[in-house]
C-alpha cells in the first residue's frame, strides 16, 4: 500500500516552479533578454502564492489531480452582467438559487472592473484592475460571492482585458503628462511618420466609430496606439514591465477566486511594424507564459482565449499537448454560421463548419454559444457561398435585412451595429428569442406564430447542446427574454446598439416559470429538460466522438455523438415546414430522449422546427 506523503505549501510551489523554470525562464529572455525583470517576476509569484487563501490552494491541489474537470458534460455556463442581473454583485449571490434551478455552474460575470461612465466599452476599457466599479460592490464582495460559488460547486469567470487600458488608467494619466516610463507602455509618437506606416497594413477595427489605429493627443502633443476607441490605449508588450505588471493584475484577481480567466482580444497583444498586428508568433509566447504561470501558482484557474477568427486562426491557441496554451476557446464561426443557416435554412455550410471543428483533436475544448454581449459579425465562409451562388456584400446584405424582419416570411426582430455606408457592412444585435420571432408573435398576439418561435429557440438550443463543448447561455435567453429597447433613453448607450440585447434581468417575467401556459416556462423547462439529458448521457463528455451525418435535405442537420458504447444522434430542421432526414442507420431501434418514442434513425420524419435526441446503446 503506497504511503501518502504531505509537503509543505513552499515545497508545492517550489515544485510546479521546478516543473517549469527552465522553459518560462527561455521563453522570457527570447522575448525581453532581461534577467533582473525575470527574477523579479519569479519573486512576486511566490508572493501571490503565499497570499492566496487556503481554500483556494485546496481547490488547486483537486483539480491537478482531475485536470480535465472541465472537460465532462456537467458544465453549463452564463453570461450576465452583474448591474443588469441583479443590481450588484450582493445581489448575484442572492440568486445563486435560481442559477442552480436553470443548471448554470460556469457564470460569466462581463466586465466589472473600473471604468469611466460614457468611456467604459461595456467595460472594456479597465481604469483600475483592482478596483470593482463602486455602484457594483467590492473587491471583498468578489471574494465572498466566488466563496459562496464554490459551495455550491459553481465556477466564476472574469474578463482580463490585457490588450489596453483607459486613458484614464494610473499609467495612461501618467504617460500624457510626459512621464517617460509611463509612456513607454504605450506606443507614443511625436509625429505622424510611423502611425502612417502602421496604417499601411493594420485593419480598423471599427472603421465608422473609431477610424484609424492612433489618437492625437492635442495636449500631450502626441498620437498614441488606440486599435479599438481613442480612450482604450493599446499597451506596448515588448516592455517586460508591461508583462511584469499585467501578471501581478491577473494573479491578484485569480486570487479572488476566479475559476475561468476570459482573456480579452487575445490576437492583438503583440504590435509589429509592417505586419497586420495580428496573430503575431510573440503572442504565443505570452500566452504560453501565461499558461505556465497559472500552473505554479493558481493551478485551478483555466485560460479561455477570445479569438473572433476563422478556425484556422484560432486553433492555434491552444497550442500543442507537450506545450498548452488557452485551456479553452470560443467557437465564434460557427455561432455567425448558425444565424446565416437560420436566415437561409440551408444547412450545408453549418455542416462543412462542423465537420472542420470536428475533425480537431478531441483535447481542445470549445466554448459554443447562440449569442453573447457583443455583436453577431457575418466571418463567414464566403468562398464556399460562393460556390452555392451567395455573393459576399448581397449575402451579408440579405442576413442583415432577415434578421430586421424585412424579409419576407422573416419574424426576426433585431438593429443593426456598426453599418459601414461605403463597404456595405454591418454587424448585428438582438437576443435570441427576439430574432426566432417571439418578440414579434407576443406583440401581434398570435399564438400559433409564438409556438414556433418558442419551437425555433428550442431548437437551437438543442442543436448547440449537441456540439462538442461547453454550451454557454446569456442571461435571460433561459427564460425568451426579448430586445430591450430602453437603451436609446441612456445617452451614454444610445449610440450602442449593443445594449439591445444586454438589457436588464426582468424577475417579475422569472416568476412565470411556475406557470405552464407562459412563454417564460415553456422555454424554461424544455431547456432545462435538455440540459439534464446532456448532463446525465455519457455520449455528450467534451472527448466523444463527434460527426455530421449526410441528411439529403439541405434544411435539415444531424449530428451524431458516441462513447463508452452509447450513441446519440442529433436531428434538427432549420425549416418552419416538415422534412425528411434521410439517414439510414440500421443498427436497429432508438430511443427519443425527449419524448421516450421508440424509432428507428431511418428516414426520419421531422416537423417544422423540430428535432430528436435518438439513443442507442451497445451493451
Amino acid at each position: 500500500m503506497a504511503v501518502q506523503v504531505s509537503i509543505s505549501e513552499e515545497q508545492q510551489f517550489n515544485l510546479r516552479l521546478e516543473n517549469h523554470f527552465d522553459e518560462l525562464k527561455w521563453l522570457y529572455m527570447e522575448l525581453y533578454d532581461n534577467d533582473s525583470m525575470f527574477a523579479e517576476l519569479i519573486d512576486r509569484l511566490k508572493e501571490f502564492y503565499q497570499k492566496r487563501s487556503k481554500n483556494l490552494k485546496k481547490r488547486d491541489s483537486q483539480r491537478e489531480k482531475n485536470p480535465n474537470w472541465y472537460k465532462k458534460n456537467d458544465l453549463l455556463g452564463m453570461m450576465l452582467y452583474i448591474d443588469n442581473f441583479a443590481g450588484d454583485i450582493k445581489g448575484v449571490q442572492k440568486k445563486l438559487a435560481y442559477l442552480e434551478q436553470a443548471n448554470v455552474n460556469y457564470i460569466h460575470l462581463m466586465p466589472f472592473l473600473d471604468t469611466t461612465e460614457g468611456k467604459s466599452d461595456g467595460g472594456y476599457a479597465v481604469k483600475d484592475f483592482r478596483k470593482v466599479q463602486e455602484k457594483l460592490g467590492t473587491m471583498e464582495d468578489l471574494a465572498d460571492l466566488t466563496a459562496a460559488c464554490h459551495k455550491k460547486h459553481m465556477n466564476v469567470c472574469m474578463d482580463f482585458v490585457m490588450n489596453h487600458t483607459s486613458e484614464d488608467h494610473e499609467w495612461a494619466v501618467k504617460a500624457r503628462q510626459g512621464d517617460g516610463e509611463y509612456m513607454s507602455r504605450y506606443f507614443f509618437y511625436d509625429n505622424d511618420s510611423i502611425p502612417k506606416q502602421y496604417e499601411k497594413t493594420v485593419p480598423q477595427v471599427f472603421p465608422t466609430t473609431a477610424p484609424g489605429n492612433f489618437t492625437w493627443l492635442s495636449d500631450a502633443k502626441h498620437y498614441v496606439l488606440t486599435s479599438f476607441y481613442p480612450y482604450q490605449w493599446d499597451l506596448n508588450y515588448k516592455n517586460p514591465r508591461v508583462f511584469n505588471e499585467m501578471m501581478y493584475n491577473f494573479l491578484y484577481l485569480a486570487n479572488q477566486g476566479i475559476d475561468i480567466m476570459r482573456i480579452d482580444a487575445v490576437p492583438y497583444i503583440w504590435k509589429e511594424l509592417g505586419t497586420n498586428c495580428r496573430n503575431l508568433p510573440q503572442i504565443h509566447t505570452i500566452v504560453r507564459m501565461m499558461r505556465m504561470i497559472v500552473e505554479i501558482v493558481c493551478p485551478s484557474v483555466i485560460l479561455l482565449g477570445e479569438v473572433v477568427m476563422e478556425p484556422s486562426k484560432v486553433v492555434p491557441y491552444f497550442g500543442t499537448v507537450e506545450k498548452p496554451e488557452c485551456h479553452m476557446l470560443y467557437n465564434v464561426t460557427t455561432m455567425a454560421t448558425t444565424w446565416h443557416t437560420v436566415a437561409t435554412k440551408d444547412v450545408r455550410l453549418l455542416k462543412k463548419q462542423l465537420d472542420i471543428v470536428n475533425a480537431l483533436p478531441r483535447d481542445y475544448v470549445f466554448l459554443n454559444y447562440l449569442r453573447c454581449h457583443d455583436d453577431i459579425g457575418w466571418g463567414l465562409d464566403f468562398q464556399t457561398l460562393a460556390q452555392q451562388g451567395m455573393e459576399e456584400v448581397a449575402h451579408k446584405n440579405f442576413l442583415n435585412a432577415y434578421f430586421l424582419g424585412n424579409v419576407e416570411g422573416s419574424t426576426s426582430r433585431g438593429e443593426l451595429y456598426n453599418y459601414d455606408p461605403v463597404t456595405q457592412d454591418a454587424r448585428f444585435c438582438g437576443t435570441t428569442a427576439s430574432l426566432c420571432g417571439i418578440e414579434k408573435a407576443g406583440f401581434e398576439q398570435d399564438a400559433e406564430a409564438m409556438k414556433q418561435a418558442i419551437q425555433l429557440d428550442v431548437m437551437l438550443h438543442a442543436y448547440m447542446f449537441m456540439q462538442s463543448g461547453i454550451p454557454v447561455l446569456y442571461s435571460g435567453d433561459e427564460i425568451g427574454q426579448v430586445n430591450d429597447y430602453s437603451y436609446k433613453e441612456n445617452p451614454h448607450k444610445r449610440e450602442d446598439s449593443r445594449y439591445l440585447h444586454r438589457g436588464s434581468m426582468n424577475w417579475k417575467l422569472v416568476g412565470n416559470i411556475q406557470d405552464e401556459k407562459t412563454v417564460e416556462a415553456q422555454v424554461f423547462l424544455q431547456l432545462k429538460k435538455l440540459e439534464d439529458i446532456r448532463k446525465s448521457e455519457v455520449a455528450f463528455m467534451t472527448d466523444a466522438d463527434c460527426w455530421t451525418l449526410e441528411t439529403w435535405d439541405s434544411h435539415v442537420l444531424s449530428i451524431g455523438r458516441y462513447k463508452n458504447q452509447e450513441k446519440i444522434i442529433g436531428i434538427f430542421n432549420f425549416s418552419s415546414e416538415s422534412k425528411t432526414a434521410w439517414i439510414n442507420e440500421d443498427d436497429g431501434e432508438y430511443e427519443d430522449l425527449i419524448s421516450g418514442k421508440k424509432m428507428e434513425a431511418k428516414g426520419v420524419d421531422v416537423p417544422g422546427y423540430g428535432f430528436y435526441y435518438l439513443k442507442k446503446s451497445f451493451k
